[in-house]
């Protein structure tokens, strides 16, 4: 599988955003892509940095412009297309919503974001209802998109189930950076953290792994923090946690070969699927085990 991923830094014109990526989209599919991945939220600016009523006139709904508009374009290239849409799914309802876009130019699937942050700058809880569609793959011509949206990153249990359920490989739209007043080193760390965790649910579901992350900075409308600079670090890795590609904080849009073939072999060599104990698992659906 011929993978393009597009990591952007978009500006408050919607409008030269959604140019930019649709020219990006024509480039990777007339350099091979079969799929191409977009960043969460990638028409716009990442707009949780404040909490403003106005906003949700961005919300779209599902069929809508963005899939009207990216479904031409996935039929036109033959391409299947990864979205990442803010879904007015009906008055005072929300949703943070990936759509995946077949080469035919219909709807695939779709996930709802399911982990919502609240954090000084990701005021995401006032946007967006948690999902309730769970953790399915979507069937596409290019094979079984396990698809999760950002914060749903931090949780392996997310990781585990859209590998049980048959995902060929984890994909993840992502909005992440830094406040400018983190000191350095804590800003590695958290790098670091963010990379190291997924390319754990990389190794421990034997599975590739596509990180889509946005880069540029984005000045906080309110004043009230110094902005988000997003790390950019877009990367993708095989099922044994392997680079294969990896991004800086720059602007990128780039095609990567995934051997999807390797991941029955590195679950013969590593059999963690085996040898789960799944009948000693039933406290995990628990908050806290006192």
């Amino acid at each position: 599988m011929r993978v393009g991923i597009i990591q952007q830094a978009n500006t408050p014109d919607r409008e030269e955003n959604i140019r930019r990526l649709q020219r990006k989209i024509r480039q990777l599919a007339q350099g091979g892509a079969e799929l191409v991945v977009m960043q969460e939220l990638h028409n716009g600016l990442y707009f949780c940095q404040t909490e403003d009523t106005a906003i949700f006139n961005q919300a779209e709904t599902i069929p809508g412009s963005s899939t009207d508009l990216f479904g031409r374009l996935a039929r036109e290239l033959g391409v299947v297309i990864v979205l990442s849409l803010f879904e007015k799914r009906a008055a005072g309802l929300y949703h943070n919503t990936a759509v995946v876009m077949e080469q035919d130019g219909s709807i695939a699937g779709k996930y709802r974001k399911m982990h919502i942050p609240d954090d000084p700058a990701y005021y995401e809880k006032f946007y967006f209802t948690p999902g309730d569609l769970g953790f399915h793959p979507i069937e596409t011509s290019v094979g079984k998109l396990g698809v999760l949206v950002c914060w749903d990153q931090w949780y392996p249990e997310a990781a585990r189930l859209m590998a049980l359920s048959g995902a060929e490989l984890l994909i993840y739209p992502t909005a992440i950076g830094w406040e400018s007043t983190d000191p350095e080193d804590e800003k590695q760390r958290q790098l670091d953290a963010w990379v190291t965790l997924q390319r754990g649910h990389a190794v421990a579901n034997g599975l590739p792994v596509v990180a889509v992350n946005r880069s540029g900075f984005e000045p906080d409308p309110s004043g009230l923090t110094n902005g988000i600079q997003f790390w950019g670090n877009s990367f993708i890795c095989g099922p044994q946690g392997e680079f294969l590609y990896r991004a800086g904080s720059e602007e990128v849009s780039h095609i990567i070969e995934i051997d999807r073939e390797r991941t029955e072999n590195v679950r013969r060599w590593w059999p963690f699927f085996r040898d789960r104990r799944i009948d000693e698992y039933g406290q995990l659906t628990k908050r806290w085990i006192d």
